[in-house]
């Protein structure tokens, strides 16, 4: 078995929290819950539920993208919303980003998100 090695690049959010932005694991990627912060900026940018699903899941893609992955290697995804009630709105641009053979996924409605977003999602996807 591999070891594990964390992943960074400087093309995505860095939070400074106590975690990697992703884990390689042989030839998987477990990327850490992302969320709608600015990469520039490391600023979160709080909005509609539709515009912070579209910049947490580009910050996702640059995760993968950067590790040498990319969405259309995404096994599995795990979102987070702060409002269940937003669940269809959410999907019109989740689905955008995963056209064919979409992963699996578990959507929730977390009790509350950090800094106040709407939205987090982490996944994993091969290399």
């Amino acid at each position: 078995m591999g070891e594990k090695k964390a992943f960074q690049t400087d093309k995505a959010a860095v939070t400074g929290g106590p975690y990697s932005q992703a884990i390689i694991h042989n030839s998987l990627i477990y990327v850490s819950g992302q969320g709608p912060i600015n990469p520039q900026t490391n600023q979160i940018v709080l909005g509609t539920i539709e515009e912070e699903a579209e910049m947490t899941l580009e910050n996702v893609r640059t995760v993968l993208e950067e590790a040498g992955s990319s969405l259309d290697k995404v096994l599995q995804v795990t979102a987070y919303l702060l409002n269940i009630k937003e669940y269809n709105r959410f999907n019109e641009v989740y689905k955008r980003y995963f056209k064919i053979d979409p992963p699996a996924r578990t959507c929730v409605q977390a009790g509350k998100l950090p800094f106040g977003i709407r939205v987090e999602i982490d996944a994993i996807a091969y290399i």
